[in-house]
């Protein structure tokens, strides 16, 4: 049974290794402008902690198999431990965790807390169960968000997110369904909940980012190749989760002032 055990172990073991060696359930192509750092550093993390995963696995199966139960009177003999060795793996595992977190500081930092520059289109973003909504400010980009009220917030008569539409401001808004952007263009998404925690995930773009209600949450990004891409939820956001998603277009420049005039038009 011992035996059985370590030869399970390790097999299991191998088929990991060989299925993320393979990429066939990884993440698709990058098609963001700082993308490729985000995912080399994936690939970095995934390398030293699947290193370790390997290691720690292939130790078990053999632990199994060379302590197994030979049928003899021997007994289990207590020990305390080594305490050099505890030093040791725990120092190590120290190290490389806050390396791993020195590595990613910068490039985490570059996206989050470093600014969309002046010319980026702004789009916000609202999520809630379990629809996403995405406003833009005018065809022309010539306005401005108008203020929102929560008791103004109506689905069912196409003022989901609560706007004084008798505002001429407000008129200029376009709200949609669908995030269209313009390809080579850098876009500022403004994040905003209506109701719980939701997220905005974009695998292409290799881009995640919760939605919390009562904060506006900024991210921004340069799509560089035209084409549809699904928006998912990554958090469980109540019993529609599943069913929680949006599809963002990439267009070129004429084609997303075309998208967005019929929209405004549409509305």
């Amino acid at each position: 049974m011992a035996l059985a055990l370590a030869i399970i172990v390790a097999l299991i073991t191998i088929v990991s290794v060989v299925l993320f060696h393979v990429h066939h359930w990884w993440l698709p192509e990058n098609i963001a402008r700082n993308g490729a750092a985000f995912h080399n550093q994936f690939m970095l993390t995934m390398a030293v902690t699947g290193l370790f995963f390997v290691a720690a696995q292939l130790s078990l199966a053999y632990f199994l198999w060379r302590y197994k139960d030979r049928g003899d009177a021997r007994k289990a003999r207590y020990t305390h431990g080594n305490n050099t060795l505890e030093k040791i793996w725990t120092s190590v595992g120290a190290v490389l965790f806050i390396g791993m977190n020195l590595l990613g500081y910068r490039l985490w930092a570059q996206a989050r807390f470093v600014g969309a520059s002046p010319g980026a289109l702004r789009i916000e973003v609202w999520a809630e169960q379990f629809q996403y909504w995405f406003r833009y400010a005018s065809p022309d980009g010539s306005g401005h968000f108008c203020e929102t009220n929560v008791h103004l917030m109506d689905d069912a008569t196409g003022n989901p997110l609560g706007m004084n539409l008798s505002n001429p401001a407000c008129q200029k808004n376009v709200v949609t369904d669908t995030l269209g952007v313009p390809v080579n263009r850098q876009v500022e998404l403004l994040l905003r909940s209506k109701d719980v925690i939701h997220s905005f995930f974009v695998r292409e773009l290799r881009l995640q980012q919760d939605i919390v209600p009562g904060m506006v949450i900024p991210i921004h990004f340069t799509a560089t190749k035209v084409g549809t891409y699904e928006i998912v939820c990554t958090q469980l956001c109540g019993l529609g989760h599943y069913k929680m998603r949006a599809f963002m277009k990439v267009m070129t420049e004429p084609d997303f002032e075309k998208w967005l005039k019929q929209q405004a038009a549409e509305q």
